[in-house]
């Protein structure tokens, strides 16, 4: 699996036609919602295995599962995944203020708006991985970086804050503001994630070089991250 190449537009597309597909459970992620949950899981406040977040992309059931062809197609799909959420990871980590998130976009009254709203969901269900560790942010002094996330993303907001989102144009004024937040709500994380990388490697069982490399690439680990380890 080459987790290093973006996807290209062919491959977008595959992904998301079979993300859009009769063969995904009814509560399956769409495109701008997957991205938004992988820049969660990107950015928060502690890594989060494949092996755990890749099942959340069906449903919230562990009985939501797709129905694949083979096991082929199962592999196809995962590495587009798994690909799609290292661009977010390599973007963040090189160039945070150049990360664009995948706002829907539609007309209104002449004018082009973004529709940031499914992908506030899916970032929203990034943060339900580790709720209690969201906590200092919402605690700090930055809090109001997480606005258009609640506002936008949230199950349920206050009566008077509905305005903020109904208004097309108020909603699509929300999208850019989170994106300008987001370099920042990165940049908040970073030291508490780097501590919480050198926590996870002290505290995990030794990886076998026989064994699946817990990157989820699918490969021995020998020939994944433990070839890196060797070099």
């Amino acid at each position: 699996m080459q987790l290093d190449q973006p996807l290209s537009d062919k491959e977008f597309d595959e992904l998301d036609s079979f993300l859009l597909s009769d063969r995904t459970p009814e509560d399956a992620m769409t495109m701008d919602m997957l991205h938004g949950y992988l820049t969660a899981i990107a950015i928060g406040p502690e890594p989060i295995m494949p092996s755990e977040w890749l099942k959340k992309v069906w449903g919230k059931e562990d009985t939501d599962v797709p129905s694949f062809k083979h096991e082929k197609e199962a592999a196809r799909i995962t590495e587009l995944i798994m690909r799609f959420m290292n661009e977010v990871l390599v973007t963040f980590e090189v160039a945070p203020k150049e990360f664009e998130p995948l706002f829907v976009e539609h007309d209104h009254e002449g004018q082009t708006l973004i529709n940031a709203e499914a992908w506030c969901w899916g970032f929203w269900e990034g943060m339900e991985l580790r709720p209690g560790s969201w906590q200092p942010i919402w605690d700090s002094e930055q809090s109001a970086l997480m606005r258009p996330v609640y506002l936008l993303g949230a199950d349920e907001i206050e009566e008077e804050e509905l305005a903020l989102v109904e208004d097309p144009v108020k909603a699509h004024k929300l999208g850019l503001e989170l994106e300008a937040n987001l370099p920042n709500i990165y940049k908040f994380w970073l030291p508490l994630r780097k501590a919480g990388v050198e926590t996870v490697k002290r505290e995990e069982p030794k990886v076998g070089r026989n064994d699946d490399c817990p990157c989820g690439s699918g490969k021995k680990y020998k020939k994944c991250h433990g070839a890196d380890s060797a070099e």
